[in-house]
């Protein structure tokens, strides 16, 4: 079958890859994908992914029986509804369980009504308001924008002034645009945290193996968070104990909940989740895979990518086995200078062949290219993903591949993976 994949990070390239291993696959479109993508994939530009009418013509035009909408911009727009709408199948929530994502406040709400465990807060549309409830639970304290603000829009302040300046910054100066006119201020949850992603057709629910991001700039989870700068698969803390208790007391009710508000869920659901003392907890849940989680976990799957999508779309997930290899996997991301502010693009990248020499994978975030030349296109720039038996084995041959890859200012976190090696070392 034809499959058009829409978005253009290493998210992206990542689900290309997978799905071309797939002997259901036959031609895959990317729009408008990367130069990474564009070794395993038909690259097309023009075409932009918030326009859900363009998107469903290109996909005619391609004969493309699977869609599959990576960002989480074109799906809480309605682009799965779409596809839909035109008789093609799409791997994704539609819009109305998107919302899960593109609402912070309905996530916190509708965790509320249906008893699913996650941080005590208050949402707020006026900032002296949310400044008032911040002097009188003090710090540290969680402020978050409402809306989608590609991973950044979370400020975790340490100290009460933090706290009313992530206030000033979110809905007065407007750092992160409409997304922070309502805000949603949460308690601080201390932990470890771990991300759960699943796949789902509404009813049944298949967890994949559990994965941790890394979203703060620098090393020892210093700076301001980030898109996400490295990850890794399995993540020690998510015992089998923990995943049982986070398919009955998390994922099970999630997904019912979302039924039983007319909001039927198909398609991967990411939980963020916090490790406490009293139990995991949600963090956030994203209508998508996650990204940097993408890279680890799916290397890992051994079944058929496009077989699992097509189970989860037509509601036949509980007749499918989905397998997972026993190794593990680590992506070190490389970042532009300045990310997450300003940074600089149009700089050459050299070393990518050595990388793939020596059997890791590297999936391209922010790219261009010209002329037979990968030049950098946005604030992550690459994934390196290593596969090994173990984490620091996987660890150790992900950095040798960091090292083999230069571009002007390029940088990265040395100590991705730091909580399970620690673990693991006990």
């Amino acid at each position: 079958m034809n499959i058009l994949v829409v978005g253009s990070g290493a998210r992206e390239h990542t689900l290309v890859w997978k799905l071309a291993q797939s002997e259901k696959a036959d031609k895959i479109y990317a729009v408008p994908g990367n130069p990474g993508m564009a070794e395993l994939a038909e690259c097309i530009e023009g075409v932009s992914i918030t326009d859900n009418a363009a998107l469903v013509k290109l996909a005619q035009e391609k004969n493309v029986e699977l869609a599959v909408v990576g960002p989480e911009v074109p799906l809480t727009n309605g682009a799965v509804d779409a596809f839909n709408d035109a008789g093609i199948k799409a791997f994704g929530p539609v819009q109305a369980a998107a919302e899960i994502e593109g609402s912070k406040s309905f996530s916190k709400n509708l965790m509320k009504k249906y008893n699913i465990p996650t941080a005590k807060y208050e949402v707020f549309t006026e900032a002296e308001a949310a400044k008032a409830y911040i002097r009188a639970e003090g710090a540290p304290i969680v402020i978050k924008a409402d809306g989608l603000a590609a991973g950044k829009g979370v400020i975790v302040a340490m100290t009460l002034d933090e706290a009313l300046g992530a206030i000033d910054e979110i809905m007065g100066d407007k750092a992160f645009g409409s997304a922070g006119s309502r805000v949603v201020v949460e308690e601080f949850m201390a932990g470890e945290e771990v991300s759960v992603l699943c796949f789902t057709d509404g009813r049944t629910i298949l967890p994949m193996v559990p994965s941790q991001d890394h979203k703060r700039v620098f090393d020892n989870d210093q700076g301001p968070n980030t898109g996400g700068m490295g990850a890794y698969a399995p993540a020690p803390v998510g015992t089998p104990e923990l995943l049982a208790q986070v398919q009955k007391e998390i994922l099970e009710p999630t997904i019912k909940a979302m039924e039983a508000e007319g909001r039927l869920y198909k398609g991967c659901l990411y939980a963020g989740l916090m490790v406490t003392e009293q139990g995991p907890k949600v963090v956030e849940f994203n209508a998508r895979f996650g990204d940097p989680e993408t890279q680890v976990v799916l290397p890992l799957l051994e079944s058929d990518l496009v077989e699992v999508m097509l189970a989860c779309i037509d509601g036949k997930l509980a007749e499918t086995e989905v397998k997972w290899s026993k190794g593990a996997a680590v992506c070190i991301v490389m970042a532009a200078g300045g990310y997450p502010k300003s940074y600089n693009k149009g700089d050459e990248i050299t070393g990518l062949a050595d990388v793939a020499a020596d059997g890791s994978m590297v999936f391209h975030a922010g790219t261009s290219a010209k002329d037979g030349k990968i030049y950098t296109n946005g604030g992550r720039v690459l994934g390196v993903v290593s596969k090994a038996e173990g984490i620091k084995e996987a660890v150790d041959k992900a950095y040798a591949g960091v090292a083999k890859i230069s571009f002007k200012d390029a940088h990265f976190r040395h100590d991705i993976a730091h909580w399970a090696l620690e673990r693991l070392a006990k």
